[in-house]
């Protein structure tokens, strides 16, 4: 069975990238990752930092508002494959290049629109951000722990799961629909549609009466002591996640707690409590490496908290080259609209 060591998919694929914040950037290094050529549509005079989500993308600064650089815009959506704008309903259209300024010209065109609440609805035109999305969603409501307000999972499952990651996959999906009609089209992405896709086991778990209880008190969400993180000795956390039977027994012999005493008693709720308050008093009694040396022999599903850096290092990670240094990314090109000189950077 061939393993393929590199992602080289969507070669010959030409996106256009009109910057925003997080969503629309991570699609375009979503789709630039799996080998399609990406050039990213700056303003003019933007600069900054460098940015992880320009990882393999070529750009160039246009002034969407001065005709020179509106059609400019227009050339590149002639020749492109997929547009991904992230603008709200109709900024596009005043601009004089959305879908009915560009598709005539290229019928062949995905043409990605990928916004908060979507081009049409209530809330179409209103501005939002991540923790928005998951409120509408009804996600965020059941992001809390026992008791307490819902707490956003920083920006990651609207902007990135929800919208970015969504639009990528949809992006290759129309892709291969227009392979085989020769017809592009218009997507319509929400992130707050996005989050709800993505939590779609969560609401038939609730619709199953399998999530009957209140946030911080169910089997995933912290209310399972065999599920949730456990403070160490030196202030840091172990991730305990031992649903199944063995993996339960694993643990418990790994904590030295009496296997005969709680393995059967693992889902009895009445007893969960108890059970949390005895774990939770020995993990306080070693530092996490400790603990990650005892569970290093069990498999158990009991992992350390790490931090960026140190997940960085991990031998796993670094074997499998889960992360991209800055110093690794290619170089942008920029020609800014109205000036004659070329810059180039290595963001």
């Amino acid at each position: 069975m061939k393993r393929f060591t590199s992602l080289p998919f969507l070669a010959g694929v030409k996106v256009l990238e009109v910057a925003g914040l997080a969503p629309v950037p991570f699609a375009g290094m979503l789709l630039s990752d799996y080998g399609a050529d990406v050039i990213r549509v700056d303003q003019p005079g933007g600069g900054g930092p460098p940015d992880l989500l320009a990882r393999g993308k070529r750009s160039i600064a246009i002034d969407l508002k001065h005709p020179d650089g509106r059609n400019i815009f227009l050339d590149l959506a002639a020749k492109a494959d997929v547009l991904i704008e992230p603008y709200r309903p109709g900024v596009m259209e005043r601009l004089l290049v959305g879908p009915q300024h560009v598709m005539p010209k290229n019928p062949k065109l995905v043409y990605v629109r990928l916004t908060g609440f979507g081009q049409s609805g209530p809330l179409a035109p209103r501005a939002g951000h991540d923790i928005n999305y998951l409120a509408v969603s009804g996600v965020l409501s059941g992001l809390a722990s026992k008791g307490n307000p819902p707490s956003p999972p920083i920006n990651l499952l609207a902007d990135f799961a929800g919208g970015g990651l969504m639009a990528a996959y949809a992006v290759a999906s129309a892709l291969l629909s227009v392979s085989r009609t020769g017809e592009g089209g218009v997507l319509d992405l929400s992130m707050t549609e996005g989050a709800a896709y993505v939590s779609t086991f969560l609401t038939n778990m609730r619709e199953a009466g399998l999530w009957p209880f209140e946030p911080g008190m169910n089997l995933l969400d912290g209310g399972a002591p065999f599920y949730k993180c456990y403070k160490t000795k030196d202030g840091r956390f172990m991730a305990v996640g031992c649903i199944e039977g063995p993996f339960f027994e694993a643990m418990l012999r790994g904590l030295q707690m009496d296997v005969d005493k709680w393995k059967p008693l693992q889902m009895d709720l009445a007893r969960w409590p108890e059970l949390e308050a005895e774990i939770a008093s020995i993990f306080l009694q070693k530092p996490m490496a400790a603990w990650s040396q005892v569970f290093d022999q069990e498999d158990a599903c009991v992992t350390p908290v790490l931090d960026h850096e140190e997940a960085m290092s991990h031998p796993h990670n670094t074997f499998r080259e889960t992360f991209v240094s800055a110093a690794k990314q290619t170089g942008n090109f920029e020609k800014n609209i109205g000036q004659d000189s070329l810059q180039c950077t290595d963001s």
